[in-house]
């Protein structure tokens, strides 16, 4: 079963959130994994089975990183929010370096996650 690691910044968590709702049906089939609050808001909300780590400034997109280096990951859907600035920016980078170097898909908005999605389903 295919992995996909799900991130949002604060102010991207209701974006992550109507993402989810909207692909429900299609997110159910994968294991989802996710930082600690937009994991949280996934369960509570959509009511799907997510894999929860620390939030994203406490290590969280470190961990998934660390899951990404280990091939235990195929897609992350990273909602960022480019206009303000996080303290964990090096820690960000970090993950997309790490997906970059391991040729993992990252969708850093909504309309490139929706496009993901698609090929995805388009090879099952």
């Amino acid at each position: 079963m295919k992995t996909i690691a799900l991130i949002a910044h604060d102010r991207k968590k209701e974006e992550m959130l109507n993402f989810v709702l909207e692909n429900k049906e299609q997110l159910a089939h994968y294991e989802l994994i996710a930082t600690a609050t937009t994991g949280k808001i996934i369960k509570e909300n959509a009511g799907l089975s997510v894999t929860t780590f620390l939030s994203g400034p406490l290590g969280g997109d470190q961990q998934i990183g660390s899951r990404v280096a280990c091939q235990k990951v195929d897609i992350v859907i990273f909602l960022r929010d480019p206009l303000t600035a996080q303290p964990h920016e090096p820690d960000i980078t970090a993950l997309l370096r790490i997906c970059d170097v391991h040729n993992i898909p990252v969708a850093t908005n909504a309309s490139t996650a929706r496009l993901v999605l698609q090929a995805v389903a388009k090879k099952e």
